[in-house]
């Protein structure tokens, strides 16, 4: 019996000292190109899943009508695109990244969900604000208001539906950023 507390004990302590040492001195992976770990995706998507359904909000505050999405495509265009794609138009750096950057507006699963439209606009929403750590996903709850934020993820929860010809050029890269404003020119004195 001794034994067999003494093969706990030392099970309890090794182990963990054995995997503290795999990540110091091992090559654990960290590259993007690198094989994912066992389980990898189930160890990091269970929690993520249930905390945003413990914090997301059900009811947006605001109606999904085209001067939403008129609104939540320039939004898009301007900071979400470089990695999540223009539609028909697919990010050239997201292939680059780990974990796969979904393209928003491209077809998948059965052929008829784009991107995230199967997701509620409150999930769409709690991933713009917050971020997902390890993703290469930030949070945007510094930078955009609450209502951009709600626009764009409408948007997103409608891109499988007919949208507006403007939103349509502004989800296709088709309207360019307006310019920003040169600088002053000096005072006289």
């Amino acid at each position: 019996m001794g034994r067999f507390i003494v093969g706990i004990l030392v099970g309890i302590i090794l182990v963990p000292l054995g995997v503290m040492a795999w990540f110091r001195y091992g090559q654990p992976p960290v590259a993007v190109s690198d094989h994912p770990l066992p389980d990898e995706r189930l160890i990091v998507s269970v929690p993520l899943h249930t905390r945003i359904d413990q914090q997301m909000v059900k009811t947006p505050p605001l109606q999904a009508d085209e001067a939403t999405f008129v609104a939540g495509a320039q939004i898009y265009r301007d900071n979400c695109a470089v990695c999540h794609g223009f539609h028909g138009k697919p990010s050239t750096i997201a292939a680059h990244m780990y974990p796969k950057v979904p393209q928003l507006w491209e077809k998948h699963h059965n052929g008829t969900v784009v991107g995230v439209s199967d997701d509620p606009p409150g999930e769409t929403y709690w991933k713009v604000s917050n971020g997902i750590r390890l993703s290469g996903m930030p949070s945007f709850k510094d930078t955009l208001s609450e209502t951009q934020m709600w626009q764009v993820s409408l948007l997103l929860a409608n891109a499988d539906k007919p949208l507006p010809p403007e939103v349509l050029d502004v989800v296709e890269g088709n309207t360019p950023p307006p310019a920003a404003p040169g600088p002053k020119p000096a005072r006289k004195r």
